[in-house]
């Protein structure tokens, strides 16, 4: 598959004490796209313009620590993480928005569902840990050793060392070597995210999303703990190797709006492996 032709516009704002670099297309009603780890805004480069035909204002933030955004050696804790985006939000002149979210990305979009119903328009997640079945499915061996890596990045410096030599050559390979539909990551593809993953303190910050979630579990008490009021879609890539389909089955009783597709031909990185399915899942439940 070929990468699609930047149509977008590259901007910054400031918010929760912080700079975010963000890219946005379109007008209309707003859609944030979060990514996940080690991704970038560029792991939406195919549902952007899409979305902006559809009559969205679309914007895909780097999140704190990636890419083009601020790096500060704190604030990865869900509760702040959170704040940035309300402050996006706000600042781009909106009251609320559809949220979309990949990976930690989703973590963050349940999270903000629970924490900010009013401002959720709509939630989508893909391959995104719903919380209440990632507790339950981490009772199991089967889950405890796909996540193996939590526990890894817990570690001082050996992980940013590992991720990052050879101009982050690994995050190349991981990317790659999980995906099911290989031709979503061509070289062109994984130099990007190499780069990105390159950039100062990138990693290090990048890794700090887990090492809060684990090191400072109190500072995320009761994000999790309510249910999600919002219409919400959840796309799942039967195939990813780090978290089991299982976590999609079970939601109704904590989300009473809730559809799940499942597409047994992708991994984890579903945007990217099947972005037309993921783009005509989308659009019809946001119903254009």
């Amino acid at each position: 598959m070929s990468i699609t032709t930047e149509t977008w516009q590259h901007k910054n704002i400031i918010t929760n004490d912080i700079r975010i670099h963000y890219v946005t297309q379109g007008t209309g009603p707003l859609v944030v796209l979060m990514h996940g780890f080690p991704e970038f805004w560029y792991s939406w480069r195919h549902q952007i313009p899409f979305l902006a035909s559809l009559g969205y204002t679309v914007v895909a933030p780097d999140l704190r620590g990636y890419n083009d955004s601020d790096k500060p050696t704190k604030g990865y804790d869900v509760s702040t993480l959170l704040r940035d985006i309300v402050g996006l939000i706000k600042g781009l002149g909106y009251e609320k928005a559809v949220i979309i979210g990949h990976d930690w990305g989703g973590v963050l979009a349940w999270a903000f569902a629970m924490r900010y119903p009013q401002m959720t328009e709509k939630l989508i997640g893909l391959n995104a840990p719903p919380p209440w079945t990632y507790a339950r499915e981490m009772r199991t061996w089967k889950q405890m050793r796909k996540s193996w890596y939590v526990l890894f990045f817990q570690l001082p410096w050996l992980p940013e060392y590992l991720l990052g030599r050879n101009h982050a050559e690994m995050i190349a390979r991981m990317l790659r070597g999980s995906a099911v539909q290989k031709s979503a990551f061509p070289a062109e593809a994984l130099q990007r995210y190499r780069e990105a993953m390159s950039k100062a303190g990138a990693l290090t910050a990048s890794l700090n999303y887990y090492r809060m979630l684990v090191r400072r579990p109190r500072a995320n008490s009761g994000l999790f703990s309510a249910t999600v009021s919002a219409p919400t879609l959840l796309i799942w890539g039967a195939q990813d190797i780090a978290l089991d389909i299982a976590m999609t089955h079970g939601l109704e009783q904590w989300v009473p709006n809730i559809q799940v597709k499942h597409i047994p031909d992708s991994g984890h990185w579903v945007q990217q492996e099947k972005p037309d399915l993921v783009n005509q899942y989308i659009r019809e439940f946001l119903g254009n």
